[in-house]
């Protein structure tokens, strides 16, 4: 499919704004493409293949000579509206959607390495990348170094010799570390590396990794974008040659491909996704500020906090303090446990950036695949939880928390 028109869509016979038009109406506008019926809802094409008029128009079709959809798996009218949209609020040349968020970030880095390659990744991270990066790419011959910290003198060690990805996670999960996305992005370009942030526990919304000096910007798109508890789903977003030079050939042949009904789904959520997000940080602030505030908490970590050790450097390239907080109990794993049983309106669950408050205990859900040396080199001790706060009347959350810290 051509790069074209992926931004806001006038309406048949009007002209396109002739302004820059602000990411909201991207979001509730971009990639729209009507059918004949002139719906004002996206259409939703759940077809897996498409005709031609003739065996000319099919073969010039593979060739690339005709823009034609060809098959499901490869390219979806609601699949590339969603990837429009989103690219559109990104302001990314190019997007492709996958099936999974870890679909997208194994396909990011995946599509660029082979045997004899080196990857160099910030070392707080969701567990699975951890997988993928430590256990998995090492299976191919490719050596991965992992950098702890934000220490420029330790990213210039790690990029001082020639290094095909860099992956960063930032802000963490679940501890919300900070990477210096244009340092490393700098860094990295001098030895050719393509830089990829994982930008799930920010979102769109918050920061804007492709400004600051990235290549490529995944996503759990079941986070935030969707953020209703509904789909699964991924999202890489890079320039035109990234995606199709590297990214689209191998999507195509593996098909980790998202669904159309899924697809429809993300694009109605984007159209919100902008209020649900600042309304989300505004609740989380006042409660990261509560959490700090009680005897019961060891410590809390949210870049919103200027006690967080990168408080400067979230505001730099950050747009607001993110919806999770972490923070570790004085008491043991039995304290936490007992304070998430006691909560009567936040959930327990492994989810994050939802409409609904949840919680959980990193150590023994989300980080359980990692070694108790890698969880604590990571600070998820047993006494830490993750709070990914919601929608919810924020006065209703702190005194769900306050009857559970006190019960």
């Amino acid at each position: 499919m051509s790069k074209e028109n992926w931004g806001y869509q006038p309406r048949p016979n009007r002209p396109a704004p002739d302004w820059d038009v602000h990411p909201q109406t991207d979001a509730v506008r971009g990639g729209l493409s009507r059918s004949g019926f002139g719906e004002t809802a996206e259409a939703l094409y759940l077809t897996s293949g498409f005709t031609y008029g003739s065996a000319d128009e099919a073969l010039e079709s593979f060739t690339d000579e005709t823009d034609h959809f060809l098959y499901s798996r490869f390219h979806n009218p609601t699949i590339a509206t969603f990837e429009k949209r989103l690219a559109a609020i990104e302001g990314a040349e190019y997007c492709i959607a996958t099936g999974s968020g870890m679909s997208a970030m194994f396909a990011s880095i995946a599509c660029l390495v082979s045997a004899g390659d080196r990857v160099v990744a910030s070392a707080a991270m969701f567990s699975s990348c951890h997988v993928v990066l430590t256990e998995i790419l090492p299976k191919w011959g490719v050596t991965v170094e992992l950098v702890k910290g934000n220490d420029k003198a330790a990213w210039q060690a790690a990029l001082s010799s020639p290094t095909k990805a860099v992956f960063i996670e930032t802000p963490s999960n679940p501890l919300l570390e900070i990477v210096d996305i244009a340092l490393v992005s700098d860094l990295a370009h001098k030895v050719g590396a393509t830089v990829v942030v994982d930008n799930v526990m920010a979102s769109p919304i918050l920061q804007k990794p492709l400004e600051l000096g990235a290549d490529v910007v995944m996503y759990s798109a079941t986070k935030h974008i969707d953020g209703q508890g509904r789909v699964l789903a991924g999202a890489v977003l890079g320039s035109f040659s990234y995606i199709h030079e590297h990214l689209t050939p191998f999507i195509r042949h593996t098909g980790p491909t998202l669904s159309p009904f899924n697809a429809w789904l993300l694009t109605k959520s984007l159209e919100t996704m902008e209020m649900r997000v600042n309304r989300m940080v505004e609740n989380a602030q006042a409660i990261a500020e509560f959490l700090e505030s009680r005897k019961e908490i060891k410590s809390v970590r949210f870049p919103g906090l200027k006690s967080h050790p990168d408080y400067a450097l979230a505001k730099k390239q950050m747009s607001g303090g993110g919806t999770t907080i972490g923070f570790e109990f004085k008491g043991s794993q039995k304290d936490a446990f007992k304070f998430m049983d006691a909560l009567r309106i936040i959930d327990i669950s492994n989810n994050l950036g939802d409409s609904k408050s949840l919680i959980t205990h990193p150590a023994s859900t989300t980080h359980r695949r990692l070694s108790p040396e890698v969880q604590a080199e990571m600070g998820i001790k047993p006494a830490v939880l993750r709070l990914s706060v919601g929608l919810e009347f924020v006065d209703d959350l702190i005194k769900d928390i306050d009857q559970a810290l006190t019960s």
